[in-house]
């Protein structure tokens, strides 16, 4: 049964996980190969106003500047030499897509909205004259450039619009994005070891490092887990989930017993994710013992590990904390005990529906 289990849970796993990663899986070994050596980025921007093309200086000079964060290589001119084209369209009235909003790339973070007519700028990249599938869109806070205008007194629609955009590029970290989707992970890990990079920008690239499954980043990620900012702490513990390697087992069991109350609960994912992956039932005892906490929180997440690699002995103790949660009606009131019961209530389904393939 043990083995049946294992197989099926990492299939889910694999079907569940990160979009990006499917997407690279997909690529041919020479598009991996060329993807890593990218240095020299060609930068093509186009913008539109409703009057038609508009200066684009502003946000050539952004995009340039920022590639040059991971220390590439901005090209201009296409004249010149270049591995690579990344191009960039800004457009005070997004083109229209269609009606469809799930399904393909609508379902990804940062995807390009189907439905979306206001302000936007789409990144896209061309790699050997193909565009490639990766794409990444970002959009104002407003639909309709002319009332927005008006409401900030700023004049020129247009001119506002742009530089509404110009600012999302300035926020938005598509360098990471962008270097994570060609495997350049030592450029993200040159950033992440700069003292002067920003705790929250940080915690962005250790989610990359998840969405990699960067086993070169796990010794990054335990002295994070270990180290004083809780925020990075919780996402290394994630990316270690993410990734998957079982000698970081003993480490997240640690975490979740004894480490930061507000570190359990990651812990205890990262621990069922990791767990599940190898078939690891050694992790079912510790959970046990943890499932019988007062956090909330920490019991709702160790009730969702359990359920990933289903084992009798949590059966009953999982019944058990079924039973009190549906003999207070009050609790359907508190969404931190609705969590819990939806946690319990899969897990115990998970378990039964093992026990007769057994």
């Amino acid at each position: 049964m043990r083995r049946i289990v294992t197989l099926m849970t990492v299939g889910a796993l694999f079907f569940l996980g990160d979009a990006s990663w499917a997407r690279r899986d997909a690529l041919t070994a020479e598009q991996k190969n060329q993807m890593e050596r990218i240095d020299r980025v060609l930068i093509d921007v186009l913008a539109l106003s409703d009057k038609g093309p508009v200066d684009t200086g502003p946000l050539v000079e952004v995009v340039t500047r920022r590639m040059k964060e991971f220390d590439y290589t901005p090209v201009t001119d296409p004249a010149q030499p270049h591995d690579v084209e990344l191009k960039i369209k800004c457009e005070q009235r997004k083109t229209w897509e269609g009606s469809t909003t799930m399904g393909s790339d609508a379902d990804l973070p940062d995807s390009p909205s189907r439905v979306w007519k206001g302000p936007a700028c789409q990144l896209a990249y061309v790699l050997n004259g193909k565009k490639m599938a990766w794409r990444k869109e970002v959009r104002t806070e407003f639909d309709d450039p002319q009332a927005a205008a008006v409401l900030a007194k700023a004049g020129d629609p247009a001119a506002y619009t742009m530089a509404k955009l110009k600012a999302r590029l300035e926020d938005y970290d598509f360098p990471a994005l962008i270097t994570a989707e060609w495997g350049q992970e030592e450029r993200l890990f040159r950033l992440y070891d700069d003292p002067k990079t920003p705790v929250a920008r940080k915690v962005k690239l250790v989610s990359l490092f998840g969405e990699l499954f960067s086993a070169k980043a796990v010794p990054r990620l335990l002295a994070g887990l270990n180290g004083t900012d809780r925020d990075i702490a919780k996402a290394s513990a994630l990316a270690l989930g993410n990734i998957g390697q079982k000698d970081t087992i003993p480490t997240l069991i640690k975490t979740m017993k004894t480490g930061a109350p507000e570190l359990r609960a990651t812990a205890a994912k990262a621990l069922g994710i990791v767990g599940a992956l190898h078939g690891d039932f050694t992790i079912v005892d510790p959970l046990l013992e943890t499932l019988t906490t007062d956090d909330v929180a920490v019991k709702t997440e160790v009730a969702w590990a359990l359920g990933k690699l289903p084992d009798k002995r949590a059966h009953e103790p999982l019944v058990t904390i079924q039973k009190s949660l549906y003999h207070a009606h009050q609790n359907d009131a508190d969404p931190n005990l609705v969590k819990l019961k939806e946690a319990v209530n899969w897990s115990i389904k998970q378990i039964d529906t093992w026990e007769h393939v057994e």
